[in-house]
């Protein structure tokens, strides 16, 4: 299952990973335990965890065509791909690659702890979220992020929210994420691999109540 917008696709690959594409031009983010596909010109990756920078997935969909670009806290570890070029960002920084434009924004926990007093995801690690404009389409990928005071600035077509808990926002605070940005589709993600199942997609679009699109994963 596909959700096209004007001209531009999103597939969903499983988990937090999505294929981007308009006309020839792909965009990946975050494949993980994916089968394969197109290579693609632009890469995103949001953060350095294993189920979010995966060397074996990376392998299957990169070319000497490729740019990546990736949170800081990913550098140095692309070691032996073979691509154009690798772009680091931090929260603000902005790029364009190709007839794509990428804007990094942050993606941090304030209520989902590894141990006491620690956040899975600490704002000062340096994760990111992406709004990627391709086509004239805007799309937000949040990354592994809690509802956080940032997103209330966002205005996107479509946004890509985390539903699932424990690592990031639970069905609940995803609805009160997307009522407090500006989205005209949410696209639910993170479940199904890791933690979570598309029983956290259809409670997030039961509390949302705006337009939400649940997708199937692409095998």
């Amino acid at each position: 299952m596909v959700f096209r917008l004007r001209d531009v696709e999103i597939t969903w690959l499983g988990h937090d990973g999505f294929r981007i594409t308009r006309g020839n031009f792909v965009v990946y983010i975050d494949p993980y335990q994916i089968a394969g596909g197109p290579a693609g010109d632009l890469v995103l990756i949001s953060h350095d965890h294993f189920d979010h920078l995966s060397l074996d997935d990376l392998r299957k969909i990169v070319s000497n065509k490729t740019t990546i670009v990736a949170a800081k806290n990913c550098q140095n570890k692309f070691g032996g791909l073979r691509v154009a070029e690798v772009k680091y960002v931090s929260p603000g920084d902005e790029v364009s690659v190709g007839e794509a434009k990428v804007k990094a924004v942050h993606a941090y926990n304030v209520n989902k702890f590894r141990e006491p007093g620690k956040v899975f995801h600490p704002r000062e690690y340096g994760g990111v979220g992406f709004v990627l404009t391709l086509g004239g389409v805007s799309i937000y990928h949040a990354g592994d992020t809690d509802f956080i005071p940032e997103m209330k600035d966002l205005s996107v077509d479509v946004a890509l929210l985390p539903v699932s808990g424990t690592y990031v926002m639970t069905a609940a605070e995803a609805a009160e994420a997307a009522k407090s940005m500006k989205a005209k589709t949410v696209i639910p993600m993170h479940y199904g691999a890791i933690v979570g199942s598309e029983q956290d997609a259809h409670e997030f679009k039961r509390l949302y109540g705006g337009e939400t699109v649940i997708l199937s994963k692409e095998t």
